[in-house]
C-alpha cells in the first residue's frame, strides 16, 4: 500500500511534473508567440515609419486637354504612323498657345512624375526635335530635375521642353508689359538694358534712347509713354538692338516680341499713366523698386491700380549694386510684407535661379495671387538673365479660341494716338479691340463734338514699326489715314465698322467702390472718368440708395460727361480720380445720347 501509495505519489508526482512541464511548454510556445506577435508590430511600425520617411511619388496637375502644355512619358522609336499622329498633336499644342508649346517629358497624363533613363530621355528628345521640324519650329531645353523617390530604382530624370515657332500668317506673339514704379527707380535704364544689349554706365546712359522730349533728357525723368521691343526668336534667344538691328529686322527675326510701355513716375504725370494702363491694355505689368529707398512715393499707388484693373503685376528690386545685401533684403521683406497685406492677398515668390525663373513664369500665368520677385542690377548684370528666362517663358493669357472669337466680331479699333507724317499724312496709333482690319479697308471714326461718325479709309498699317497687311484683336498698331483732317480726330474716339451702328452717351451708369475720399462723395462731385481710351471729367448725377459715400463704401452712381459724347461699352472697367479722390468700377447702364449719324467726307 505504502509502496503504491509511494508508487502513486511518485506517480501522481510523476504525472504533476509533466503536467508542470507541460504547462512550462505551453507558456514558451505563449510567450514565443507573443514575442512573435510583438515582433510582427514592431516590423509594421518600423515599415510605418520607413514609409513615413519616404518621400510620396511628386505629381503635377493632370494633363489639360486644351491648352498648350503636353504630358509624355517617353517618346521612344514611335513607328510611322505614331509619329504623324504626335506631329498633329503637337501642332494643335501650338495652336492652342499661339504659337508655344510646353512638354512635359517623363510625365504620365495624371501628373505622375515618373521620369526616364538617360538613354530613353535622349531618344524621346530626339524624337521631339524630329516632331518640331516636321512642323517648322525649335525646342529649347527650359530645365532638368531628378525624380528619386524610390531608393529601389535608380535616379531618373524628366524634361521641361519649350516648343516655338513662327505662327503661320508670320503675326509674331506679341505680349505686352506696362513699366511702373517711382520716380528715380531705374525703370527707362533697365528698358534700355534690356532693348539695347548694353550696360548702364552707372549714370543713366542705357535711357537716353528712350527719351521723346529734351526735358526728359534734362531731368532723366520720363514725362511721356514710349515704347521699346524685345524680342526672342524660335530657340529661346535675345533679339533687339545690340547687333544694329532696325525694328523692322527685330521683327522679323523673332518668334515672340514683347512690348513694353515705358510709363511715368512723377505723380504730376498720374494721368498719363493711367491712360497708359487703361487704353493700351497692357497683358501684364512689372513694378520696378529701387532697392536702396524701397517703397516710396507712387509705388504703393501704381501697385494698387494694376490690382484694379485687374493687371497681373510681377516685381523687379532695381540697383542692387548700390546697396549691401541686408539691405536688399531688407526691401525685399518690405514688399513681401505688402504683398500678403489683405488688400492684396498675393504670394510673393524671389527667384534666385533660372529654375526658379521658369517656375514663376509658368504658375504666374495659371494663378493670380504668385507675384514673382526679381533682384537685379542694371550696371554690373547681375540676375538680369534670369529676367530674360521669364520674360522669354511667359505665356499669352487668351487662348487661340479667345483670339478667334474676338476676331469674329466686327471691327473696333481704339485711337490712343495722333501724329502728323511727312509725305504720309494723318496717322494714328492704337489698340485693336475686336475684329480684323486691313489695308484699304473703310471705317467710321467718331464720335465727333456733336456726335457723328465720319467715314475714312485704312492706308497703310505697321505694328513695331514694320509693315504689316492684316491686324488682327488684342494687337497694336500705326494706321495711316492719308490726307484725312486731323483737326477731326481726338483721343478717346474708335474707328469702328460702318456695320456696327454704333451707339454714344453722354450719361452712363456705373457700379463703383470709392478707395479714398478726404470728406465725401455726393451728387455734383466731379472726377475724370477713364474708361478704355475715353478720359474726361464727368459730373456726378446721382447716387442710387444713397445721399453721399465715404472711403470703402460702394453704390450705383450716374456719371454726365460735360464736354462731348462718348462711345462706351457695357461692362467696361472703369477708374476714376480728382486730387486725392480715387475710386473704380464696371459700367452697368448706357443712357443713349442719340443714333450715331455717319457723313461723308
Amino acid at each position: 500500500m505504502v509502496d503504491l501509495s509511494e508508487g502513486g505519489a511518485v506517480s501522481v508526482g510523476h504525472n504533476r511534473d509533466r503536467q508542470g512541464s507541460g504547462s512550462g511548454n505551453n507558456d514558451r510556445i505563449t510567450s514565443k508567440k507573443s514575442r512573435t506577435r510583438r515582433g510582427k508590430r514592431g516590423k509594421r511600425r518600423r515599415n510605418k515609419k520607413n514609409n513615413r520617411n519616404k518621400t510620396p511619388p511628386p505629381y503635377l496637375p493632370p494633363e489639360a486637354e486644351e491648352g498648350n502644355i503636353e504630358y509624355k512619358l517617353k517618346l521612344v522609336n514611335p513607328t510611322q504612323y505614331r509619329f504623324e499622329h504626335l506631329a498633329t498633336q503637337l501642332k494643335w499644342r501650338l495652336q492652342e498657345g499661339r504659337g508655344e508649346a510646353v512638354y512635359q517629358i517623363g510625365v504620365e497624363d495624371n501628373g505622375l512624375l515618373v521620369g526616364l533613363t538617360e538613354a530613353d530621355m535622349k531618344a524621346s528628345l530626339n524624337t521631339l526635335k524630329k516632331m518640331a521640324e516636321k512642323v517648322g519650329a525649335d525646342i529649347t531645353l527650359l530645365r532638368e530635375r531628378e525624380v528619386d523617390y524610390d531608393s529601389d530604382r535608380n535616379t531618373r530624370k524628366i524634361a521641361e521642353v519649350l516648343v516655338r515657332k513662327v505662327p503661320d500668317d508670320q503675326q509674331f506673339l506679341d505680349l505686352r508689359v506696362a513699366v511702373l514704379g517711382n520716380v528715380d527707380s531705374g525703370k527707362s535704364t533697365l528698358l534700355g538694358v534690356l532693348t539695347q544689349g548694353e550696360l548702364d554706365n552707372g549714370r543713366g546712359r542705357a535711357r537716353l534712347n528712350l527719351f521723346r522730349h529734351l526735358h526728359e533728357i534734362q531731368t532723366g525723368r520720363t514725362s511721356s509713354i514710349s515704347f521699346e521691343i524685345l524680342g526672342f526668336n524660335s530657340k529661346g534667344e535675345v533679339v533687339n538692338y545690340s547687333e544694329s538691328r532696325t525694328a523692322e529686322e527685330i521683327c522679323e527675326s523673332s518668334s515672340k516680341m514683347i512690348t513694353f510701355i515705358d510709363l511715368a513716375g512723377h505723380h504730376k504725370y498720374l494721368k498719363t499713366t493711367i491712360f497708359g494702363l487703361t487704353s493700351y491694355c497692357p497683358d501684364f505689368a512689372m513694378l520696378v523698386v529701387s532697392a536702396n529707398t524701397g517703397i516710396a512715393g507712387t509705388t504703393r499707388e501704381h501697385l494698387g491700380l494694376a490690382m484694379a484693373l485687374k493687371v497681373p503685376i510681377f516685381i523687379v528690386v532695381s540697383k542692387v549694386d548700390l546697396c549691401s545685401r541686408g539691405t536688399v533684403e531688407r526691401t525685399v521683406r518690405q514688399l513681401e510684407r505688402v504683398l500678403k497685406q489683405p488688400g492684396c492677398n498675393k504670394v510673393p515668390m524671389v527667384v534666385l535661379n533660372p529654375d526658379d525663373a521658369v517656375s514663376a513664369a509658368q504658375q504666374f500665368t495659371q494663378s493670380t495671387c504668385i507675384t514673382p520677385i526679381f533682384t537685379l542690377s542694371s550696371v554690373s548684370g547681375e540676375n538680369l538673365d534670369l529676367l530674360k528666362v521669364f520674360l522669354n517663358i511667359l505665356p499669352p493669357l487668351s487662348n487661340s479660341k479667345e483670339q478667334e472669337e474676338l476676331m469674329q466680331q466686327l471691327t473696333e479699333f481704339q485711337v490712343d494716338e495722333i501724329y502728323s507724317v511727312p509725305d504720309v499724312g494723318t496717322v494714328v496709333g492704337g489698340t485693336l479691340y475686336s475684329g480684323m482690319c486691313r489695308e484699304g479697308e473703310r471705317l467710321v471714326v467718331g464720335p465727333t463734338d456733336e456726335g457723328r461718325f465720319l467715314r475714312l479709309k485704312v492706308g497703310s498699317i505697321q505694328r513695331n514699326r514694320s509693315a504689316c497687311r492684316v491686324l488682327r484683336a488684342g494687337q497694336a498698331a500705326t494706321l495711316a489715314l492719308g490726307n484725312f483732317d486731323r483737326s477731326l480726330l481726338r483721343k478717346g474716339m474708335v474707328m469702328v465698322s460702318p456695320k456696327m451702328n454704333p451707339t454714344i452717351c453722354c450719361q452712363f451708369e456705373a457700379a463703383i467702390v470709392l478707395l479714398f475720399h478726404a470728406k465725401t462723395f455726393r451728387r455734383g462731385s466731379q472726377v475724370t472718368i477713364h474708361v478704355g481710351n475715353v478720359r474726361q471729367t464727368a459730373t456726378v448725377e446721382c447716387l442710387h440708395g444713397k445721399d453721399e459715400l465715404r472711403t470703402g463704401e460702394r453704390a450705383v452712381v450716374r456719371f454726365r460727361f460735360i464736354k462731348h459724347p462718348e462711345y462706351l461699352r457695357l461692362g467696361a472697367k472703369l477708374l476714376f480720380r480728382e486730387g486725392v479722390t480715387k475710386g473704380i468700377g464696371h459700367v452697368t447702364c448706357l443712357f443713349l445720347f442719340i443714333i450715331a449719324a455717319v457723313i461723308g467726307r
